[in-house]
């Protein structure tokens, strides 16, 4: 059945999340009026439960009440259902597109843990963390040259698919820094990709509903005591993807 594009949009998830961040600025550059229903800390509702039964993990896009799950796969369908609104968020070159697939495949399988190891080290043993998440971003920063092709961002002149799927990051790579006073968007080692998290986050899709970094802190903070208190309960098994949904920094 083909997509309604007038049916409402409604997102399910958190603001802290980068996944959830991403699907927020995939609509707002398409220009798509959308209901953002916030779940509760450490609290699953049921809207949740019952549109993603398979992980049970935020986000999760209703369109005209039918769920879309996962972030890049929602980013992708909002693109496809509403092909008149906005700009395209995929190239349309079919080989640009496996590219930029697989440097967004790329980021997620890369930032979450290494920011995540970060976070978690003792001051003593934060250089070599710091190195993992520096070593990611100089591939990516080789990407953004290849994609970019001397033009202000992956996708070209505008914010595209992996604009989007690696400027999700940017609030905790700023809280990070906070946090463990370790420099990661490092203008020295990655000029490119520095300047360019500086455009994504002054792009009028993205500047309101990227997260704050010390909000961000903040929310860490709660994050882990939420974790801990939960320990505490045999009756309970949260995870850090149970509480802010996918693979989260």
């Amino acid at each position: 059945m083909a997509s309604d594009s007038a049916a409402p949009v409604r997102v399910v998830g958190g603001w802290a999340s980068p996944f959830v961040t991403r699907v927020c600025v995939a609509l707002r550059l398409k220009g798509v009026a959308y209901e953002f229903l916030q779940e509760e800390l450490g609290k699953k509702s049921q809207l949740l439960l019952a549109s993603n039964p398979v992980h049970k993990m935020m986000p999760v896009l209703l369109h005209g009440g039918r769920p879309v799950c996962e972030s890049l796969v929602i980013v992708q369908y909002v693109d496809e259902a509403f092909p008149g609104a906005g700009p395209r968020i995929l190239p349309a070159d079919p080989y640009d597109r496996a590219v930029h697939r697989f440097w967004a495949e790329y980021a997620d399988a890369k930032l979450p843990t290494a920011l995540r190891t970060l976070r978690r080290m003792v001051d003593g043993d934060r250089a070599e963390a710091a190195e993992q998440v520096a070593a990611a971003l100089a591939q990516l920063e080789e990407a953004f040259v290849d994609c970019s092709k001397g033009r202000p961002f992956f996708a070209g002149v505008d914010i595209g698919f992996l604009d989007i799927a690696l400027g999700s990051y940017i609030g905790w790579f700023r809280a990070a820094e906070r946090i463990t006073a370790q420099t990661i968007l490092d203008e020295t080692r990655t000029p490119r990709l520095a300047a360019w998290a500086a455009r994504f986050c002054d792009h009028e899709a993205v500047r309101g509903v990227m997260p704050d970094a010390g909000r961000l802190v903040k929310f860490g903070e709660a994050l882990r005591a939420a974790l801990a208190a939960n320990a505490q309960r045999p009756d309970v098994r949260a995870s850090r993807r149970d509480l802010v949904g996918e693979p989260v920094a």
